[in-house]
């Protein structure tokens, strides 16, 4: 954790990244060539799968063939190490807003709709006036957060509602069946291409589909590929999107 009297970032620890960086190309190259020993062994078996590339790789003339796939290992371990750290979030908290980044992705909170903030397992979590989530990282979506600890006195450093306990809202959950009542209209569907998508581990798409759930006012939280949600509170005098398409005259200026 960096900081000044302004701004606190939080990331990945420096060792940390280091040690992935270093050791996933380490480890490539040993499997590399473990995997030659393997195939000098398996070649007089009586009988193996994958028979013609085990022989190819017996009979390939040394030592080019194990530094070939000691090389190609450490390159895999390479990609690991680039998928590691576009992985990374960086949290940047400063007295006026508070801004998540990861890879491409950034989302950036005004402190004054800030209503707490929480770990919700491996969810570090943003929560508006209403309840809405205004931002939200999750190691489940293929991130990977700075530690608790850390993330916790950043927040508290400048003031932040920071809620040791988690989510306020863990009560008022409510199993996602199909066509059951309380949704809003589209709901529902948006749900049912959510489970689909939860089942495929399509991670665009099911953070996609949060987004729209999230513009009907329903909040989603899962749990081994089971949805679970609840609607945020409505402010005194707003129109609900259900009410606009029964009453479109309420909805008008």
């Amino acid at each position: 954790m960096t900081g000044t009297d302004m701004t606190t970032v939080i990331r990945q620890r420096t060792l940390d990244r280091v040690l992935v960086a270093a050791g996933f190309p380490v480890l490539g190259a040993m499997a590399g060539w473990l995997l030659k020993l393997l195939a000098n062994r398996a070649a007089s078996w009586p009988w193996i799968p994958w028979e013609g590339p085990v022989e190819l790789i017996d009979n390939a003339p040394e030592p080019a063939v194990t530094i070939v796939l000691m090389l190609i290992g450490a390159l895999a371990g390479g990609v690991v190490v680039l998928l590691a750290e576009h992985g990374y979030v960086t949290v940047t908290i400063q007295n006026d807003q508070v801004t998540t980044e990861r890879g491409d992705s950034r989302q950036s909170v005004p402190r004054t709709a800030v209503d707490a903030v929480f770990l919700d397992g491996k969810r570090l979590v943003v929560l508006g006036r209403r309840g809405e989530e205004l931002a939200v990282e999750s190691k489940n979506e293929g991130a990977d957060l700075p530690a608790a600890k850390r993330l916790a006195e950043g927040f508290r450093s400048h003031g932040y509602p920071w809620l040791p306990d988690g989510d306020p809202y863990r009560d008022a959950y409510r199993r996602w069946v199909e066509d059951m009542p309380g949704l809003p209209a589209g709901g529902d569907a948006l749900f049912r291409a959510r489970a689909k998508a939860l089942e495929k581990d399509d991670e665009k798409n099911i953070a996609e589909l949060r987004k729209e759930l999230a513009e009907l006012g329903v909040v989603v939280r899962d749990a081994d590929k089971r949805q679970w949600w609840r609607r945020v509170r409505r402010t005194e005098g707003e129109v609900s999107r259900d009410d606009r398409d029964q009453h479109p005259d309420r909805g008008a200026a």
